[in-house]
């Protein structure tokens, strides 16, 4: 199979994908118990006056017109209106959108800086005591919640100590030292629960890599440890952990949610939960499935990465469609 089919193949799945989700997210959001007239207008409007505004928002509508009319709109980055203020949806996403990939990015390199080195050395130690408590610790901080670590986090190092801000957030190019300070909290909060259940993973690649018959010829043939586990190791191990970052990055999303509202943070979590308690339908549809595209684009690239760090997947690839 030629390299522009396979490229052809897997943009056709990605779109096909993005479609579907498209339609879930849209049927289930409009499935929402309620009326979004209703709820602006209050509990004292008229039956006539919720009406029209129901025109107005487009509601009276078949289902499949809005859907049509929201993806068509969406193609060429307009994803409608708030239905509160009237305000483009874009322009309440952008600065947001930023405001979360700051936290989620730098949160995952943190995270990455930390379980390379310490799921190596767990791998390398795991008859050793130090070696068996870093297995335990990990274990232990999977079973902790983001928002409890953020809170304590936040408990510790800004009410006690008072070194960092305990919530809220300035822009990068108003304040670069006060950005850096309000995100050091909740950074480190998605770092270290991410950090808990990637040390694992790695720990396991690493251990899975020590018990290959070409890791053990290095060794036989004279080659130290430590330079056995950097030459062979780091690669073969990559395809593994490359897999598992691609997941937890795309995760990492949706939990940011959280470490925003612990942080009064404003990111999308914080557009989209206040979005949903005031059924602001339109911002929950948009910011849903930004969220699920960005989602299902880092998994294309995670697959998009195989072939780069195992080229023998390309020639598995090509050798199917022969």
């Amino acid at each position: 199979m030629s390299k522009g089919r396979t490229l052809a193949g897997r943009l056709g799945a990605f779109a096909a994908s993005l479609l579907v989700a498209s339609l879930a997210v849209f049927l289930v959001v409009n499935a929402l118990p309620g009326d979004v007239a209703g709820t602006i207008l209050g509990s004292n409007a008229t039956p006539q006056a919720v009406e029209e505004l129901r025109e107005q928002l487009g509601l009276d509508r078949a289902l499949l017109v809005r859907y049509v009319e929201w993806l068509t709109g969406m193609f060429v980055g307009d994803f409608g209106v708030s239905a509160f203020t009237r305000e483009p949806i874009g322009v309440l996403i952008g600065p947001r959108l930023a405001v979360t990939c700051w936290l989620v990015f730098l949160g995952m390199g943190l995270a990455v800086a930390v379980v390379l080195p310490v799921g190596k050395y767990a791998a390398l130690r795991r008859k050793r005591l130090s070696g068996q408590v870093v297995s335990v610790v990990s274990q232990f901080g999977m079973a902790v919640p983001a928002f409890l670590m953020g809170i304590t986090l936040s408990l510790v190092f800004a009410v006690w100590l008072g070194w960092l801000p305990a919530n809220g957030y300035t822009p990068l190019l108003s304040d670069p030292l006060d950005w850096a300070r309000r995100l050091v909290l909740p950074c480190t909060s998605l770092a270290l629960v991410q950090s808990a259940v990637l040390v694992r993973y790695v720990r396991n690649a690493f251990i899975d890599v020590l018990q290959e018959d070409y890791f053990r010829t290095a060794r036989s043939i004279g080659w130290p440890l430590r330079a056995a586990v950097s030459r062979h190791g780091t690669r073969n191990a990559g395809l593994q952990v490359v897999t598992v970052l691609g997941l937890q990055l795309a995760t990492l999303f949706v939990g940011a949610i959280v470490i925003e509202r612990v942080f009064v943070i404003p990111g999308l979590g914080s557009l989209l939960v206040d979005s949903v308690a005031k059924r602001d339908l339109p911002i929950v549809q948009g910011v849903v499935m930004l969220l699920v595209t960005l989602i299902l684009v880092i998994n294309a690239l995670v697959d998009m990465l195989y072939l780069l760090i195992d080229p023998r997947l390309k020639s598995d690839t090509e050798g199917v469609g022969e």
